[in-house]
């Protein structure tokens, strides 16, 4: 497993975690997952994950970096805290490695979102700030509403066959030392399955690498998201051989016609 420096935190984090939305695996993939080095485990307040994470990293809380979020309409300053508490006790831990807004509302001035995640850092509750689901525009105000601490990551929608930050919010958090977290890296699937990958061009470009490079579908998707500078990945499984090929996407380099050949096949328009 490969490490990447978080943000400008000087803490490393591998370059593949799991992600637990609709996560109903039990114990053995997270513990497997921390056992091969993707030790960053993603969760969420509305993900209703937080308590089985909490039991699966039970005994091994020095080996994981934990990563949740507060919802999109808890933003307010006491609901922040209040959600952050919950979070804390479901997951069973002192403090939240990342603790992320996970998604703006319009409705709720930022400045005020953002001063509860920063007394919370100031309390020990939670190491480092992030957001998710944040736009350039977006994220752009976050930063400027942060009077003490910084932004450390955003979380995003970000794959082969989704490629939109690319216009603009990729370049901008990798100039500012902001990691970006790829949700739906695979997504949803499509890029691991023959059969929900329905456009004959671009299956045949990622079955044809997949055979170059002695890897699966699942590898190769996942390594061209990683081998961007600043991103890292979170893919989602219930089951602990699918983490086993995960963690595989990490440690190698897709060569660079790969590279090209890949992106032809799934343009940013995809």
């Amino acid at each position: 497993m490969e490490f990447k420096e978080f943000g400008a935190t000087g803490v490393k984090v591998p370059d593949i975690g799991l992600g637990t939305w609709q996560y109903r695996g039990g114990d053995a993939p997270i513990k497997k997952a921390v056992e091969l080095g993707a030790c960053l485990i993603d969760t969420a307040e509305m993900y209703g994950t937080e308590e089985a994470v909490g039991a699966a990293i039970r005994g091994m809380r020095d080996k994981v970096f934990i990563a949740t979020k507060v919802s999109g309409n808890h933003l307010r300053y006491e609901q922040v805290i209040a959600a952050a508490e919950g979070s804390l006790r479901r997951l069973g831990i002192e403090t939240i490695d990342l603790y992320q807004v996970h998604w703006p509302d319009p409705a709720v001035p930022i400045a005020e979102t953002m001063g509860a995640m920063e007394k919370l850092v100031d309390e020990g509750k939670v190491r480092f700030i992030g957001v998710s689901n944040f736009y350039l525009k977006n994220l752009q105000e976050a930063e400027a509403a942060m009077k003490r601490h910084t932004i450390a990551a955003n979380q995003v929608k970000y794959s082969l066959m989704q490629r939109g930050i690319e216009e603009d919010t990729l370049a901008y958090c990798q100039k500012n030392r902001i990691t970006v977290i790829a949700y739906s890296p695979l997504a949803r699937g499509a890029l691991s399955t023959r059969t929900l990958l329905k456009n004959r061009r671009t299956l045949a470009a990622l079955q044809q690498i997949a055979s170059e490079t002695g890897k699966t579908m699942t590898q190769v998707a996942l390594n061209w998201c990683i081998a961007k500078p600043g991103v890292i990945a979170i893919p989602k499984t219930d089951k602990v051989e699918r983490v086993v090929e995960m963690c595989g996407a990490s440690g190698w380099k897709l060569s660079p016609s790969q590279t090209v050949a890949l992106e032809k096949a799934f343009p940013v328009s995809v």
